[in-house]
């Protein structure tokens, strides 16, 4: 057990590790950066839903800024943060304790030389330093929240001017770089100490790798730190080709967290080199494959389907630009490493953050990347990972993408991130977002919701007799889950289509498997879907339909009408039984809504089709696509 106190040996100050890059990168507008540290100083922050919330500065560091909930200061391994009575909504308390914000202010101050700055992140850290000790409160629980602050703590420490920063100068600078190096230490201690293991050795434990190796680089300081590198050097190398799938696909089956993955190999990645340290030819075609996959599942809009979870949650904060898009962002940088021209093509510019990472060189660089006569064909298929990406005219003006899921439910025994949405798949037409995965809204607290958001009825696919797929065992567990298989997939010049099937309603006491054919005839510019339920008895059916909240979508007869922008899809069940019911917002259900950012939503339009089957059933759903509709 960890224990309440350690006592370790006076730090090495004689060198330190050397910054990502070199020189740090200088030509950006600072007004962007200063403005935006300046609301910190004035003691207003963004934290999720919660927009210029004013926290003071420094602000609380253990009170929820949602519910006003302190925390209280105990021994953190014995404090229950999943209990919103003791600690509020969790994920609002820990966002501001990532010190995200205190890169913002390292940034203002590297641009600008703004003392205010520095002396802000000093006030900022001692207010930490008091409100947390070690090891006590809501702080000292998760070894990933240590990791993503000691990541901070390294940019913002090469930002001021590493060891050499004018904050050391003074006697009483030395007493607080010795204060903030004594809780560098403690950090690694407890990550080492607490790595994240068996079930949930997921994207957690990735992440404490990252914030491991980058501390033990960036402060060699102890005689343990050569210990803790080489551990979590071995541990990246191994986990990397554990939790990502050969074909690219991160195991979570959650494509906000291919996002989170990538970008912490990226961090580890760069530090690396900056400091003399290879990963294997294995780490590095597992990234660029990664980044291939982001390619093929983003519209010609820049936007990826919500399928899994998502938290909102950067590792860094790096750009300030006001439409930053952290994908396109994540192919402009590998662009840049592996000579993409693909990637470029689907970054469409060189956004700050690369910048930041990559050395105010890099951008000179990114646009002499010859992208003249380059045709961007995605990867259609991801048959490890289990997505398949159908259309046609890609990435133009014309452009129809539909991505669909026929992959298992989520990353080891527990599955945490995963969604029940086996045989779903999205629409996006010219950019424009037809059928959507409504994303994720909720985590730790609102279990309606976070039910819902994970649920089948919230995905494009059916739910049986009023069940999800798969059987639902907490906010971040799943019990029994839904097997999928693909059977057979084709892609060819007229005609792309998956076939394949899932377990998850063999659990009920009248088994039922559910085969879907997902057909996409190319000239016509039709979706053909065929249901097939295989089973002996009576049973209640659902196939649910959710579009983006920019549709306008009517029922008419039998016929579901939705259009936005220049696009019309009309969508058709053939079957007399059914009669399709438009709903839009509904609390109760709940049903017809989309959460694009964290703990917010919107309401949405969403259609849903019931009928009752006796015995085996064969249903189709025909999508027909035109544009020419002005809105």
């Amino acid at each position: 057990m960890l224990a309440r106190s350690k006592q370790q040996t006076s730090p090495r100050l004689s060198r330190f590790g050397k910054p990502w890059i070199t020189p740090l990168p200088c030509r950006f507008g600072a007004g962007l950066y200063c403005d935006a540290a300046d609301r910190i100083l004035a003691g207003y922050y963004d934290v999720f839903a919660l927009k210029g919330v004013h926290l003071g500065f420094p602000p609380r560091w253990n009170r929820d800024p949602k519910t006003g909930i302190e925390a209280p200061l105990v021994f953190g391994k014995t404090l229950d943060y999943r209990d919103e009575r003791i600690v509020g909504d969790i994920k609002y308390l820990w966002e501001p304790n990532r010190h995200l914000h205190l890169t913002t202010l390292a940034q203002a101050y590297h641009l600008s030389g703004d003392k205010r700055y520095a002396e802000g992140i000093q006030a900022f850290l001692d207010s930490w330093f008091d409100q947390c000790p070690y090891p006590l409160g809501v702080n000292w629980t998760s070894s990933l929240e240590l990791a993503i602050r000691l990541v901070n703590w390294s940019f913002t420490w090469h930002l001021l001017g590493g060891g050499s920063s004018i904050l050391f100068a003074s006697e009483e600078g030395q007493r607080f770089q010795r204060r903030w190096l004594d809780s560098i230490y403690q950090h690694c201690y407890f990550i080492a100490g607490f790595l994240s293991r068996h079930s949930s050795a997921n994207n957690h434990l990735y992440g404490e790798l990252m914030g491991l190796f980058v501390a033990a680089i960036t402060w060699p300081c102890w005689q343990e730190s050569d210990q803790w590198k080489a551990q979590a050097y071995r541990e990246l190398e191994s986990e990397t080709l554990k939790q990502n799938a050969s074909d690219g696909v991160n195991r979570e089956q959650a494509i906000y967290y291919q996002h989170e993955v990538t970008d912490m190999m990226l961090i580890c990645w760069l530090t690396a080199c900056a400091n003399g340290i290879e990963f294997s030819q294995n780490f590095s075609s597992r990234l660029e494959r990664m980044l291939e996959f982001i390619a093929s599942v983003m519209d010609v809009s820049g936007a990826v389907p919500m399928i899994g979870d998502a938290d909102g949650a950067l590792m860094v904060h790096w750009s300030k630009e006001h439409d930053w898009n952290v994908y396109r962002s994540l192919l402009a940088t590998g662009a840049l490493i592996y000579d993409r021209a693909d990637f470029k093509m689907k970054a469409g510019s060189f956004d700050d953050k690369s910048r930041w990472l990559l050395g105010d060189e890099a951008k000179s660089q990114f646009d002499s990347i010859a992208t003249s006569g380059v045709r961007v064909k995605p990867r259609q298929e991801f048959r490890e990972g289990g997505y398949f990406v159908m259309g046609d005219n890609f990435d133009s003006d014309d452009e129809v993408r539909i991505v669909a899921d026929a992959g298992p439910l989520g990353y080891l025994s527990i599955a945490a991130h995963g969604h029940a949405d086996a045989l779903s798949f999205t629409l996006s037409v010219a950019g424009n977002s037809l059928l959507i995965d409504p994303g994720t809204y909720a985590f730790h607290t609102q279990k309606k919701w976070r039910d819902y958001f994970r649920g089948t009825s919230a995905h494009n696919t059916i739910r049986i007799d009023g069940m999800d797929q798969s059987e639902s065992g907490g906010n971040f567990m799943w019990l029994r889950k839904a097997a999928v298989l693909c059977e057979t997939w084709e892609s060819n010049p007229t005609r792309d289509c998956l076939v394949a099937r899932h377990d998850g309603y063999a659990r009920l006491v009248d088994p039922v498997i559910h085969r879907r054919k997902i057909e996409f005839l190319k000239k016509e510019k039709m979706i053909v879907v065929e249901d097939v339920l295989e089973c002996s008895g009576a049973h209640d059916i659902e196939f649910n339909w959710h579009f983006s909240e920019a549709c306008q979508v009517a029922v008419e007869d039998n016929k579901v009408v939705a259009m936005v922008a220049n696009v019309c899809v009309e969508m058709t069940m053939p079957h007399d039984n059914f009669r399709p019911e438009l709903v839009c917002g509904n609390d109760e259900l709940p049903l017809g809504w989309v959460s694009r950012s964290f703990d917010e939503k919107v309401p949405a339009p969403a259609v849903i089709w019931r009928e009752k089957i006796s015995g085996t059933a064969r249903r189709s759903t025909i999508l027909k696509i035109s544009s020419g509709y002005n809105a």
